[in-house]
C-alpha cells in the first residue's frame, strides 16, 4: 500500500477549502439576491377622472374626487339593458386616441390593434421617459415586459374595422401580443409575458417582474397592467345576474353591498 506524499494531501485540502469558500460566497450572493429590494425608477398611468400621471392620481385621491361616470359617448354602446341611462363605472377619457406614426404603425394596423395594446405602448414609453431613460437606447438590452391583461372585447364584431385593416386583427387582438408589441417596438430582448389571472393580473405581473430581476433574467423590467373595455358585455352580463352595482361602486363585505363595479386604466 502506498501513501500519498504529505504535499499532495495538503494541496487537496487547500483546494477543498478554497472550493468551500467559493460555495459559501455563492450561497451568500444567491441569498442576498433573493431578498434584494427592487428600485422603482419610473412610473406612468392613465385612470378615470382625467388622470394622466402619478401626480394626477395623487391629487384625485387626496382631494377625494369622484371618477365614476356613465360610459363615454364615443364608443357606440347600447347599454340600456345594463341600466336605465347606462352603467356607471370608471372610464378613460381618451382610450380611442393614439399617435400611430410615432410608434411606426400604419393607420390600418393601429385601427386593428386593441386599445389595450395602444395604451400600454404609450404608458411604457412615458414611464421610461419619466425615469430619465431614452426608450430607444434600450434596443437589444435585457429589458423585460410583464403585463397583466384581460380580454377587452375588441373589435366589437364583424365589420367593425375596415376590410383593409382585417389582416392585422390577429396580432391586433391577441392578448399575448400586448406585451410582445412593446418588446418589438422598443427592440427589447428580455422576457416578454402577458398574464391573465383576472383581477389580480397586474399584481401577478409585478411579482413575476421582481422574480425575473432577482434571478438575473433581465436588467430592467416594465411591469403593470392595462384594461380598456371595448364593449359593454361585462356590464350587461352582470346586470342579468343582478350582480352589477347601481352606482358603480364595490362595497365588499358591507351590508349595503349591491354588486360589483368595473373600471379602466
Amino acid at each position: 500500500m502506498s501513501i500519498p506524499p504529505v504535499e499532495k494531501i495538503a494541496e487537496a485540502l487547500r483546494a477543498s477549502l478554497l472550493e468551500n469558500e467559493r460555495l459559501r460566497q455563492e450561497n451568500e450572493r444567491i441569498t442576498a439576491a433573493a431578498t434584494e429590494p427592487i428600485a422603482i425608477v419610473g412610473m406612468s398611468c392613465r385612470f378615470p377622472g382625467s388622470v394622466a400621471s402619478p401626480e394626477d392620481l395623487w391629487n384625485l385621491v387626496s382631494q377625494e374626487q369622484d371618477a365614476i361616470t356613465t360610459p363615454p359617448t364615443d364608443r357606440g354602446w347600447d347599454t340600456a339593458e345594463a341600466s336605465g341611462d347606462g352603467p356607471r363605472g370608471g372610464f378613460l377619457d381618451a382610450a380611442t386616441g393614439f399617435d400611430a406614426e410615432f410608434f411606426g404603425m400604419s393607420r390600418h394596423e393601429a385601427l386593428a390593434a386593441d386599445p389595450q395594446q395602444r395604451l400600454l405602448l404609450e404608458a411604457c414609453w412615458e414611464a421610461l421617459e419619466r425615469a430619465g431613460v431614452d426608450p430607444l437606447s434600450l434596443r437589444a438590452s435585457r429589458t423585460a415586459v410583464f403585463t397583466g391583461v384581460m380580454a377587452g372585447g375588441y373589435p366589437a364584431g364583424p365589420g367593425s374595422v375596415p376590410e383593409a385593416a382585417e389582416g392585422f386583427l390577429m396580432t391586433g387582438t391577441d392578448n399575448s401580443v400586448v406585451s410582445g408589441r412593446v418588446s418589438y417596438v422598443l427592440g427589447l430582448e428580455g422576457p416578454s409575458l402577458t398574464v391573465d389571472t383576472a383581477c389580480s393580473s397586474s399584481l401577478v405581473a409585478l411579482h413575476l417582474a421582481v422574480q425575473s430581476l432577482r434571478r438575473g433574467e433581465c436588467s430592467l423590467a416594465l411591469a403593470g397592467g392595462v384594461t380598456v373595455m371595448s364593449t359593454p358585455e361585462v356590464f350587461t352580463s352582470f346586470a342579468r345576474q343582478r350582480g352589477l352595482s347601481v352606482d358603480g361602486r364595490c362595497r365588499s363585505f358591507a351590508a349595503g353591498a349591491d354588486g360589483t363595479g368595473f373600471a379602466e386604466g
